[in-house]
Order: structure tokens, then C-alpha cells, then sequence
């Protein structure tokens, strides 16, 4: 039935197994699965029990060939002509220190060389996938498309069709909604075949522009719901992006990258000789459902953080001083709030926009210059930096360092900035640096990190407020040239981080429009959302659990002069599920307020062990609208210390930490909300937080919640 593969190789990777299949024409193609069920894997995949079609872990397209048939086009630019005349030319193994690899090398019928690269680190849940294409051509080339990762034959344990056995994840986002996961079957987005396998079917999704986190994160998972088997991946990439779900046959494929030609206006030019490496993907799979293999995915991140500058390992609290001051932050209202904050356990005090504002200007259009305004400082920055680091703090400051307002100075050097068809790309009254320009990167190295260094800020937040969209003008196209100035941003950013090697740096766009592996990888951690104080944060909070590190999420814990005691524990609880950032009122606090906070930042200076390193499980029952929450949220997480991160493995967890929010028209379970406690978690109830009525117990292999009304909180800590 169909192309019958035979077993090319196969490789172990920590308990992740590497298979690698070669079909009758000498097509490639790879898959991943749970080591110890490699054997049954490929049993089902060499035998006759499924059509199989020709198909390539490489999937790409030269300009020139032809595009796939059977009508294809807009829906899919996988199994092109160049895609099908990939041929195996060589396969390697080895190790470089602690990293495994393999080399997969194919040609296609213009002798052009393609090689994907799967790497391992010891103690890593997952694989890194690239692929690296050399023109061996006389002549120059242009690729209109070329995959990161290609997976094939899901699921190689069914047999058949997989009729009613797939199940397909994403993770959608938009600005203060951040993270939302979806699960749909095949068959729900008609991902089977008709009557023949003459025509392909895809879902091809993505985001477009500079903000890879603004439709969807760059996630995608395939679920096996007969044998429990879930493959997922994560794109570590800056600028436009798609993954896709394909389907021709008995066999799902799963793919992804930089977004194609037609999805994403990328075309890349490739002189002779001369080579062009794709995004890298992060892979893994695993027995269980999407959040474990979320888990998994996010891990993988773990290992930017072990060189973290100075005491970030301790997740020290910050406070943010914009939802206080609006964007109007002086050094007399910077005096009066780090009065109010001196003494208590925390450890960055950041400085946000409006620093540079001219009179008579808001300063959400005038960022660019960065001049420090002198009626805002009228002694000078570093006298209130200076006074910041005086009562305890590191001081820190935000830049919004790629982008200028219209009412900003240098908004009129056109030239500087990037480009659409001729004319400078604005959107509503911003404009995009053009970081490609050595100009423009002298202009920002004296005003970025003239400002730190002359300065003596130890902390900065890089914030980005509008997307570039398509792309701009370059000589290849817009994506290509969109590509490009992301990766010119990203030059200078670690070139902030080299002229200052213990600066702590916080990922913002927005809130949460770059929550993606490559700019987590530079930054300590990241503003979760701009979600600033709706009763919206522990959801979003919570389900970003599954996209970055807790301990990288920045959590805005907003504080107002009329909360209640029992708002005051539903704000600061949410914050308990990442790196806690205070705001808010705090000039104007009264006693009783004050004391629910203390007993808060003293509670998440107990349980950041339990943030830092750990496990989640995820207990939602909540929706479907997030401007009215009903029904409750619980978010589990299992501490193990920095050992292994599986569940399984986690023989002595050290503590647990779970946080419920309550919301309305809660389900009612004789008065109480019961929540599961895995095996491996400890049942002794340590310390409580809440600000209300509602009561916890626990009960055998179950945490027992009694809410004491609508919208309220509690976190237990549990050794």
C-alpha cells in the first residue's frame, strides 16, 4: 500500500528515539518517537497496513519548479518538485562535548545540497531541528520555501487510517489575551482523505510581521489519543513564521519555519556557493497529553538561564512604577514610592516610559530621541538612579529601542527607517528603525547604551509596540527583508549584553507579542502581559505555564487604594504564578492593605524554589468568556529541586505550590471545588494565602477547596 520506507537508522536521545525511514526512491523521511516503542513504530511504518506517499524530512522550494498538483496552491507548498527530488546523499552521527547530532544530507536534481541537523544535550526533554541549504549551482538560486522540522507519519502506531485518533493543538494570542490553547480533531478541519488521495489537505497557520506572538505562539502538537503518544515543536524565530498539519494519505504530516512565499512573501536569493540556514525548531514527544509535552518544550530554555547575571536565581521581586505613574515617572514621585517600599524584599526598581517626555508631548509618541527630560529630573538621571540604589534597589529603565514616535525628533531622518514600496513604513504614529543601517546602530549604541552605562542602571525592559507586518523593502522580498532587520535587532541586543554582561533584561512587546524561545534565550524573563490588573492575569498567568518558564514570567500584581483584602490576595496569588511585579498605589495604602501585601511577598519568597524549578499541571474550568470569568482555575506546580523534570521521575519533590482563583457561577461540588493531586506530590499543608473566607484541606489524594464567594483567591503551599 503506497511507498513502502524501510528502517534507515535509528537513534537514542535521552527517551526520545530518533527514527529514520528511506522509501523504494530514496526519500527521506523522519520521525521521533517515545524510546521503547520504537520497534512497534517501525513494524507499522515498513509494513503494508498504510498508504504512504513519497514524502521528505526536508520540504523546500526553489523558484523555477514546479509546485505540487492537485490544486494545491494557497493551501500548501509542501511536496513541490524540489520537495520530491530529494535524494538521500549521506547520513552522520556524533558528539561535540555534551551535544549528540545527526546530519541528514539530500540533494536534489540540480546537485543543491540540504542538510537537517537534529541535536541533543544531555539532560535536555527534547531535539533541536535546522536545515542549512547550499547552492551548488553555477548560478544564483532563490528559495521560496524551506522547513525547519518536517515530521511524517503520524501516528506510526495505527494502523489504517487513524480514523478518530488524531487530535491537532495550537495555542492562540492576541494583545492582553495571551496564550489561549485549542484542540481539535483531524477530522474537525477535515485533515482525511476524500474518496482518493488525489488532493492534499493542510492547515497552514502562523503570524506575520515582528511581533512572532501576536495571532498564535510558534507551537503545534499532533496527539495520538489510541496509544497516548503526543509529538509538539516550538519555532525559535523573530520574524514571520508558519507550521502546518498536512495530509494526503493514512499519515499526518507536521511541519514548520520561516513562513513560505505564499504565506509569508519570502523569497531568499543564493549566490553559487553560498549557504542560507533556516530558524531552529525544538522538538519532542512523548507518552501523555499536550501539557506535559508542553512542559517538555519549555525546559529546553532552561539551559540560557544557568550563567543568569547576579541574583536572578533567587527571582527577586520587581516593582514597576507605570500603573502608578501612567507613563509620568519624576524623581519626586520616584522618591515618594521607593519611600513607601524601602525595607521590604524587593529587588529592582524599574524606571518605565515617559522618562524622556517633552512638555506638552505623551509619551507614547515620542519615543526615539531618548533625551532625559529636565523638568521630570531636574538633577539629572543618575541622581535619582543614584538615589534608587541608595534605599536598596537596582534601578532599571525601559527603551523602546527599535521603533520612534511622531512627535520624536529623529521621526523626520527617513532615511533611517524602514521601507515599503519607497515610502517609510508608519504605522498610526510609529516608525521602525531600520536595523540593518550602521547608522542607525551607532544612533542606538549611544543613546541605549550610553544611557546604561552613563547612568548605572543594572536592569533594562526592551519594549516593542507595533508590528512591521509583510516585511520591507529588500532586494529579495519583503519577508526576506523583514527577516533581516530581526535578526540586525537581535545583533544588537546581544550586543547590549556583551558591553554589559550583568545587565538583567525583561522581553516586552507589548506585553506578550515575543513570548518565542529566541528572544527568551536572551532575557531573564518576560512581561507576561500588558493584562495590567483585569481579573483576566491568573488565566493568562497560568496557561503561559505552557509557553515559557515560570520563572521568565513577569507578573504584574497592580495594587489600588481601594482594594479590598480579598481582591489584594486575588491579585498578588496570580503573581505567585511567576516572577512577581508590583504596582499600583502604594503611596496611598493603608495598614491592614500593606500587611496582605507583606504576608504575599513573603509567601513568594517561600514557594520560588517551587516557581524556579518544577512541574504544572493545569486544572481549568473556566469560560468561554474571559471578560466575564465563570467557574474556577487551579494551577498545580510540583517543585523537584533542578532535578529531573518528568513527573515520573520525580521521586522527592521539594514542595509544592497551588494556586486557585475562584470566579462566578463556580460548579458546585457539595459547596466545594476538589482538585487531584498527583502521586508525586506532597500532601502537607505548609502555609496558606488568601484573603477571604475560602478554606483549603486536604483529603487523601485530593486538595478540597471551600469558596467563601465569588472572585477570590488562595495559594497553599504543600511539603
Amino acid at each position: 500500500m503506497g511507498n513502502r520506507r524501510k528502517l534507515l537508522n535509528s537513534y537514542t536521545f535521552g527517551d526520545i528515539c530518533a527514527l529514520y525511514f528511506k522509501d523504494e526512491e530514496e526519500h527521506v523521511t523522519f520521525i521521533p518517537v517515545p524510546a521503547g516503542l520504537e520497534d512497534e513504530a517501525v513494524r507499522i511504518v515498513t509494513g503494508d497496513t498504510k498508504r504512504l506517499h513519497e514524502d521528505s524530512l526536508i520540504q523546500a522550494k526553489l523558484v523555477g519548479d514546479a509546485y505540487a498538483g492537485a490544486y494545491a496552491q494557497g493551501i500548501t507548498m509542501r511536496n513541490s518538485d524540489t520537495s520530491m527530488s530529494l535524494r538521500f546523499a549521506g547520513q552522520e552521527a556524533g558528539k561535540e562535548g555534551e551535544t549528540a547530532f545527526v546530519k541528514t544530507t539530500l540533494k536534489d536534481n540540480h546537485n543543491n545540497c540540504y542538510v537537517n541537523y537534529i541535536t541533543y544535550r544531555s539532560g535536555d526533554y527534547a531535539l533541536t531541528s535546522k536545515t542549512v541549504f547550499r547552492n551548488r549551482q553555477d548560478v544564483p538560486v532563490t528559495l521560496e520555501y524551506l522547513t525547519s522540522f518536517s515530521v511524517t507519519e503520524l501516528s506510526p502506531f495505527l494502523e489504517g487510517e487513524s480514523t478518530n485518533a488524531l487530535k491537532l493543538s495550537r495555542i492562540r494570542s492576541k494583545w492582553s489575551h495571551e496564550g489561549k490553547p485549542e484542540t481539535f480533531s483531524a477530522e474537525d478541519v477535515l485533515l482525511e482523505d476524500a474518496w482518493s488521495t488525489y488532493q492534499p489537505a493542510s492547515v497552514r497557520y502562523g503570524s506575520l510581521g515582528s511581533m512572532p506572538v501576536k495571532d498564535f505562539f510558534p507551537f503545534g502538537a499532533v496527539t495520538d489519543e489510541v496509544s497516548g503518544v503526543t509529538w509538539g515543536a516550538f519555532l525559535a524565530i523573530e520574524s514571520s513564521w508558519e507550521m502546518e498539519f498536512y495530509r494526503k494519505d493514512d499519515a499526518l504530516c507536521f511541519s514548520g519555519g520561516i513562513a513560505d512565499r505564499e504565506f509569508g512573501h519570502w523569497m531568499k536569493k543564493i549566490a553559487p556557493g553560498e549557504s542560507f540556514e533556516t530558524p531552529e525548531a525544538i522538538l519532542t514527544v512523548a507518552e501523555g497529553g499536550v501539557d506535559p509535552v508542553c512542559q517538555r518544550l519549555t525546559h529546553y530554555n532552561r539551559r540560557f538561564l544557568e550563567n543568569t547575571p547576579g541574583n536572578e536565581k533567587d527571582l527577586p521581586v520587581l516593582f514597576n512604577e507605570y500603573c502608578t505613574t501612567w507613563g509620568l515617572p519624576s524623581h519626586e514621585n520616584i522618591m515618594k514610592i521607593t519611600d513607601a517600599l524601602k525595607g521590604r524584599p524587593i529587588g529592582y526598581f524599574m524606571i518605565d516610559c515617559g522618562w524622556f517626555v517633552e512638555e506638552g508631548k505623551h509619551w507614547g509618541n515620542a519615543m526615539g530621541d531618548y533625551v532625559p527630560s529636565g523638568v521630570l529630573f531636574p538633577k539629572g538621571l543618575k541622581y535619582t538612579v543614584d538615589c534608587i540604589k541608595e534605599k536598596g534597589f537596582k534601578p532599571g529603565i525601559w527603551f523602546e529601542i527599535d521603533n520612534a514616535g511622531k512627535d520624536a525628533h529623529i521621526y523626520e531622518k527617513e532615511e533611517w527607517f524602514l521601507k515599503r514600496d519607497g515610502i517609510t513604513l508608519t504605522t498610526g504614529g510609529r516608525r521602525f528603525f531600520d536595523m540593518r543601517n550602521p547608522e542607525v546602530i551607532s544612533y542606538l549604541e549611544k543613546k541605549v547604551i550610553g544611557c546604561l552605562k552613563e547612568n548605572g542602571f543594572e536592569y533594562m525592559k526592551m519594549d516593542y509596540n507595533d508590528n512591521i507586518g509583510i516585511g520591507c523593502d529588500d532586494e529579495d522580498s519583503p519577508g526576506e527583508g523583514l527577516r533581516k532587520d530581526r535578526e540586525a535587532s537581535l545583533a544588537f541586543v546581544r550586543h547590549i549584553k556583551e558591553e554589559l554582561p550583568d545587565l538583567i533584561l525583561e522581553n516586552c512587546a507589548s506585553g506578550g507579542h515575543k513570548l518565542e524561545p529566541l528572544m527568551m534565550s536572551l532575557c531573564s524573563m518576560a512581561s507576561f502581559s500588558d493584562a495590567h490588573e483585569t481579573e483576566l492575569i491568573p488565566v493568562v498567568a497560568g496557561r503561559l505555564h505552557r509557553t515559557i518558564l515560570p520563572r521568565q514570567s513577569q507578573i504584574w500584581a497592580v495594587i489600588r487604594k481601594d482594594d479590598s483584602l480579598k481582591r489584594i490576595a486575588y491579585t498578588m496569588a496570580a503573581a505567585f504564578l511567576g516572577r512577581m511585579c508590583l504596582s499600583g498605589d502604594v503611596i496611598d495604602l493603608s495598614k491592614e492593605q500593606w500587611e496582605k501585601i507583606d504576608d504575599g511577598l513573603s509567601f513568594y519568597r517561600e514557594v520560588v524554589p517551587v516557581i524556579r524549578d518544577g512541574f504544572t499541571f493545569f486544572y481549568e474550568n473556566y469560560g468561554p468568556s474571559e471578560k466575564r470569568l465563570s467557574g474556577y482555575q487551579a494551577i498545580l506546580r510540583v517543585g523537584n529541586g533542578g532535578k529531573k523534570l518528568l513527573p515520573e521521575d520525580v521521586e522527592e519533590a521539594e514542595g509544592a505550590l497551588a494556586v486557585i482563583h475562584i470566579f462566578r457561577e463556580v460548579p458546585d461540588y457539595d459547596g466545594s471545588v476538589s482538585i487531584p493531586l498527583p502521586d508525586i506530590c506532597p500532601k502537607k499543608i505548609r502555609r496558606v494565602y488568601s484573603g477571604s473566607g475560602i478554606s483549603v484541606r486536604v483529603t487523601g489524594q485530593r486538595l478540597i477547596v471551600t469558596p467563601s464567594g465569588e472572585m477570590e483567591a488562595v495559594a497553599v503551599h504543600l511539603v
